[in-house]
């Protein structure tokens, strides 16, 4: 049984589709241009936001940190309590990624956003609150493949199942993939 569900995730790893804002490309292609944009904000002291709901919220917290302590970005994973339950009060819950970056964000950030279904909108509305700032959206999204988050990223990284765990965990690996090629050893 074990076997099987390993099967099934190093498969649906093989087929991870990127595109970008127009196009599907290589999975390479996508993993340079991504590399090559976080080594441009991390040269102009610029900052990552990270977003997520649940099992991906944890991923963005986790993230955060491999960016701040190994990788040498400002990052911040919005998964305060506080300043949810804040959001949520105030505008809701479809509103508290979008209220704290129409703040924080600047020209020159990246906003990292991460659904499994691709459908939170907390997490779209996180997109389209950043979208004409002059910065890059990087995705990560499974289920359809026409869900919305996808289509709101300028680099989309898209998983084909519906399982939570396999997304989750893909996710996951998909990032540390790109922590791994931003690693500073200074």
């Amino acid at each position: 049984m074990f076997s099987t569900y390993l099967d099934e995730f190093s498969s649906i790893l093989r087929k991870t589709i990127a595109t970008n804002s127009s196009s599907e490309i290589e999975l390479d292609e996508a993993y340079t241009a991504v590399v090559g944009q976080m080594e441009e904000v991390r040269k102009k002291k610029s900052h990552v936001y990270l977003v997520g709901n649940g099992g991906s919220s944890a991923i963005v917290s986790h993230a955060a940190i491999d960016l701040l302590n190994a990788c040498g970005f400002k990052a911040h994973a919005l998964t305060d309590n506080s300043l949810l339950t804040c959001m949520a009060n105030d505008y809701g819950y479809e509103n508290v990624f979008a209220q704290p970056l129409k703040t924080l964000f600047e020209e020159g950030d990246v906003l990292v956003a991460i659904s499994s279904s691709g459908k939170s909108p907390n997490i779209v509305n996180a997109c389209r609150q950043v979208k004409n700032k002059a910065a890059a959206i990087i995705t990560f999204s499974g289920f359809a493949p026409d869900n919305p988050l996808r289509a709101s990223g300028d680099f989309n990284f898209w998983l084909e199942s519906s399982d939570y765990g396999i997304v989750e965990i893909g996710h996951s690996l998909l990032f540390h993939h790109i922590t791994d090629k931003l690693y500073n050893k200074d």
